[in-house]
């Protein structure tokens, strides 16, 4: 608990920050993206799954508004969806979403923060340029940009989920390692394929990787509330 609350209080400050930079950019009249922000301006997400109207080589579907208040619970729906899709538990993608709500969620904070911070991660599930560019490769959201993850949640959770399914297809028949497949996906998420293997190995994680894990755990039950499942991750 600890990490979590040092974890909270340093986002704090990061966040006072990021938002005064934000109302310096927004006085400037410096542009945020190419992508359009529908913060705060519109009902609930909707409820279809994010692959249904994003065909390679098709327009790109536009996002539906998001408020700028985030519940990850409000995504069951895309996240029961990713899951029939990938073949990924649905529990362990609404588990990493808990674990990423760290943050703000805000599409306008998201990019003043790229701003000040390039290699930042973007979306619900916080996912870096290199990670999505390799996951979207042959898939029905290949013809999307890692810029509209902040926009689009619908999006974001998609390419979670074939992300953990490429992580899950890396993983060896067995390891010596005590963890259950689903704590090595999220370590895989959290730290990289390299470190999940290592893990997997026997390594032992670094103190991020542990806090990672920790908060997975915390997040597990109310996760599996979310998604109709329950059970410890296996």
């Amino acid at each position: 608990m600890a990490d979590v609350r040092s974890w909270r209080r340093r986002w704090m400050a990061v966040a006072v920050f990021v938002l005064a930079l934000y109302v310096i950019i927004r006085a400037a009249g410096t542009p945020q993206s190419d992508a359009p922000s529908h913060s705060g301006t519109g009902p609930s997400p909707s409820a279809s799954p994010s692959g249904a109207a994003s065909k390679s080589g098709g327009a790109s579907p536009s996002p539906s508004p998001i408020a700028s208040s985030y519940d990850p619970a409000d995504y069951a729906s895309q996240v029961r969806a990713g899951a029939r899709k990938t073949g990924v538990s649905a529990q362990l993608l609404m588990a990493i979403l808990y674990n990423e709500a760290y943050k703000p969620h805000d599409p306008d904070f998201e990019r003043a923060w790229q701003k000040y911070k390039p290699d930042a991660a973007f979306g619900i599930a916080n996912m870096h340029r290199a990670t999505f560019d390799g996951t979207k490769k042959g898939r029905d959201f290949a013809n999307r940009r890692w810029e509209e993850l902040p926009d689009d949640r619908d999006l974001a959770i998609e390419a979670e989920a074939w992300y953990l399914h490429d992580l899950a297809a890396q993983l060896p028949a067995a390891w010596s390692a005590s963890y259950s497949k689903d704590e090595l996906l999220a370590l895989g998420y959290n730290a990289g394929a390299g470190n999940m293997l290592a893990f997997a190995r026997g390594a032992a994680p670094g103190s991020q990787a542990r806090s990672y894990l920790d908060r997975l755990r915390a997040n597990w039950a109310e996760a599996g509330r979310a998604v109709g499942v329950g059970g410890a991750a296996h």
